[in-house]
């Protein structure tokens, strides 16, 4: 870090500035400044410019300043933000609101009173709301399309060119600096730093005399941490890109932050995963920057949020907060313990506390009213309330999707290895299938099948090579089912293990009835068995298991066109998603596995 710099920033910046200033500034004591101004002096970067102690920066100090100019600044702002639901279901984190105005408006005004401009921010998750920032503050946008499956090492690989032989600030958007901490000039790299008391988990700082970072541990006690924006030279990218770069490359590397790469740097541990990058070897210079109490904060949670800045309390501006305290006639600020919980392949949801007892609170995902008829699936709900074998339901509204249910506490999704656990689960199956309960609509697996196809067609094209063949035979499933003429019961559709909840006293609940609806029961036991990629062996256990008996030739037959059926249904549901931005890995050729491999297993029964 170049003191002298720092001194001839403070004196552009103030004149009038004191010695005392100076070393709170430079962050030493009175008399390690008064030796810095006296070695600027006869350097002559700076001279007192008359008997009331004003400095003067010459003309050698503001050449000095040049190459030390910040360039601009590059704002992560392309996470989730789980620990922030419901919030972040509608806002990035970096939007949303501190005392009336948005955490990453406050940094970008912040910059701009020091003169920095040039300002890229980072997006990913609900890139569009970051759009009106251009027009606002002349900001770009870059994407980051790994943004959902990987961390923040890889944020920085894709502006690494953008950080590349400039001298730049590293800003998270969700950050919120009580004073301005910025400046127009900036001695070398540094990482912003606060003192935590006690027992802290976050990546403690070991620095020398002079404030250069030596290591970075996880956790300590009573420790200066990393916490708040950083500053890269270009010095410092110089040296550090590459190892970012090749750490992008390396297997195993998704889930890191960009700070391990440095810490690694630090550790000599990126000069054992590199031996033949040259810029992973040696010392890569970064100082701690050691901020005042309560100036700089990283919010956690929306409990720290709340506790901060009471608005959040009282009102979230948030439909599902609203939603719930309605529900539960409470303030919002007795809504607790919130948590995102993984969300669905079609559903988003949060665990939250209101008096005592956990609650689910359910948001349907952006376009599954396209999908899914809420007002049938509620209707369903309203039918089997009498059984006992679904959650229990406080809240749901037909139009919306919206539901809130009661938390199981210490219940366990099925295990669809664990043959006592199906046992359990196939007996829920057959008192519906048995309870002579009925609704209106039916699942109908024909129409249900064109309707995929024509939204994949109008949102691009179907892949599989041998679709319209494959098309073919199932067409041929569907009319021998149909010449059948089996019985159609109230049936569940999306039976599969974490839709079973294992309860600590040995009940069993049935959740998420989306696609219920009268169909042949067999269906169940085809879904149930395609969900768990259940091998021919194991369908056929799981067949006897919940027949209780052998199958009939007829009863197999419908098991198997079933599992061919929801196999080719699922892969058009999940090429529909795809070209909608969601991508669900393997899923959608194993699916397409099992309606080849089923449908020739029919052929086989005749």
């Amino acid at each position: 870090m170049n003191r002298n710099v720092i001194i001839c920033r403070s004196i552009l910046e103030n004149p009038a500035i004191t010695q005392r200033e100076l070393a709170q500034a430079l962050d030493v004591s009175l008399g390690t400044a008064n030796n810095l101004v006296k070695e600027c002096i006869s350097e002559h970067l700076i001279t007192l410019a008359g008997a009331g102690g004003a400095y003067e920066l010459l003309p050698a100090g503001l050449e000095l300043l040049k190459q030390y100019k910040v360039d601009g600044a590059l704002i992560i702002a392309a996470g989730f933000g789980s620990r922030f639901v419901p919030l972040t279901f509608e806002m990035p984190k970096g939007l949303l609101e501190v005392f009336g105005e948005r955490m990453i408006e406050r940094q970008i005004r912040q910059l701009h009173e020091v003169g920095v401009q040039n300002i890229t921010i980072v997006v990913g998750y609900l890139k569009e709301k970051f759009e009106y920032l251009i027009d606002k503050y002349d900001v770009k946008l870059l994407y980051n399309p790994e943004y959902s499956s990987k961390n923040t090492l890889t944020t920085i690989y894709r502006a690494r060119e953008i950080l590349r032989g400039r001298n730049m600030y590293v800003l998270s958007s969700d950050n919120w600096m009580r004073h301005n901490m910025y400046h127009a000039y900036e001695g070398g790299a540094w990482y912003s730093s606060a003192f935590m008391e006690g027992e802290t988990s976050e990546w403690c700082l070991d620095y020398n005399k002079k404030g250069r970072i030596g290591s970075v541990s996880v956790g300590g006690i009573d420790q200066w941490v990393m916490y708040g924006p950083a500053y890269f030279s270009k010095e410092f990218s110089e040296k550090f890109l590459p190892v970012l770069e090749a750490y992008y490359e390396l297997p195993g590397t998704e889930q890191f932050y960009w700070e391990n790469v440095y810490m690694d740097m630090l550790s000599g541990e990126a000069e054992k995963r590199l031996p033949n990058l040259e810029e992973a070897h040696g010392d890569i210079d970064m100082y701690i920057n050691r901020r005042p109490e309560d100036e700089v904060y990283e919010f956690e949670n929306l409990e720290e949020l709340r506790r901060f800045d009471i608005k959040y309390q009282r009102h979230s501006d948030n439909e599902a907060m609203e939603l719930v305290a309605r529900v539960f006639k409470v303030p919002e600020s007795e809504i607790t313990e919130i948590r995102c919980l993984k969300s669905g392949m079609t559903n988003k949801s949060f665990l939250f506390k209101v008096k005592e007892r956990h609650y689910i609170c359910r948001i349907p995902g952006p376009g599954t009213e396209l999908l899914i008829n809420r007002r049938q699936e509620k209707a369903v709900y309203d039918v089997v309330a009498g059984l006992g074998i679904t959650e229990k339901i406080i809240y749901f509204d037909g139009d919306t999707g919206y539901k809130i249910a009661e938390y199981y506490d210490g219940a366990n999704n099925a295990d669809p290895r664990n043959w006592e656990q199906m046992e359990k689960c196939m007996a829920v199956v057959r008192r519906l299938h048995n309870s002579g309960l009925t609704v209106e609509h039916s699942f109908d697996m024909r129409e249900r099948i064109d309707f995929y196809e024509d939204l994949c067609r109008r949102h691009g094209d179907i892949p599989f090579e041998d679709y319209g063949k494959v098309h073919g035979w199932m067409t041929e499933l569907m009319d021998r089912l149909d010449s059948m003429g089996r019985r159609k019961v109230l049936s569940h559709l999306d039976d599969n293990g974490d839709n079973f909840l294992m309860l600590e006293d040995g009940g069993v609940r049935l959740i998420d009835w989306e696609y219920a609806g009268m169909c042949d029961p067999l269906v169940d036991v085809a879904m149930c068995a395609i969900y768990s990629y259940y091998t021919d062996e194991e369908t056929e256990r799981l067949i006897r298991v919940y027949l209780e008996r052998e199958p009939s030739l007829d009863e197999r037959y419908s098991v198997y066109a079933h599992m061919a059926l929801g196999g080719f249904l699922w892969s058009l549901w999940a090429v529909y998603k795809a070209s909608l931005g969601e991508e669900f890995g393997e899923y959608t050729i194993i699916m397409y596995r099992y309606a080849k491999h089923f449908y020739k297993k029919c052929r086989d029964i005749g």
